[in-house]
């Protein structure tokens, strides 16, 4: 990251069957070794197989699953007179979405057995019923900000 000066981020495409920008974000973070179609291939799959066991669409299956693991609070360390304290702040937008997109791809990974496609999915599902790996790691996050609640004044 520059010293000086902003990033600009990149414009994210929208997928060519939804036509949403988080889908593809999904997809990109599924990917492996450039490997794309086949990356596509799990997430539609996942998707339509969420979207059979919730009844909704799949678009909105997905949204629900990343507003729910997506956290509001994170603690962050900032060393103050020789000490290192764990500092809670609150997570912007897009950070959120990030965090939400790879703790729900890792927890779809640590499953066992089965496919991709249907792991994923099955987490897809567990984090719009609000429980789960993910939620649980949400949850986690949030109790650690909540414990060191005390330092919030060393935030700047």
């Amino acid at each position: 990251m520059p010293r000086r000066g902003k990033v600009e981020k990149r414009a994210v495409l929208l997928d060519a069957k939804y036509g949403s920008q988080l889908v593809t974000r999904v997809t990109h973070k599924v990917m492996r070794w450039g490997k794309k179609s086949k990356a596509e291939k799990i997430v539609y799959t996942a998707l339509d197989l969420a979207s059979q066991q919730l009844k909704r669409s799949p678009v909105d299956c997905l949204e629900q699953a990343i507003k729910n693991a997506t956290p509001l609070l994170q603690v962050k360390p900032r060393r103050v007179a020789g000490a290192t304290y764990q500092v809670p702040v609150e997570v912007k937008g897009d950070r959120g979405t990030v965090l939400a997109i790879r703790w729900l791809l890792n927890s779809a990974r640590s499953r066992s057995g089965k496919s991709m496609a249907e792991k994923l999915a099955a987490e897809i599902v567990d984090c719009v019923r609000g429980q789960g790996a993910t939620i649980k790691r949400r949850d986690e996050t949030h109790r650690m900000a909540e414990a060191n609640k005390a330092f919030a004044h060393f935030r700047w």
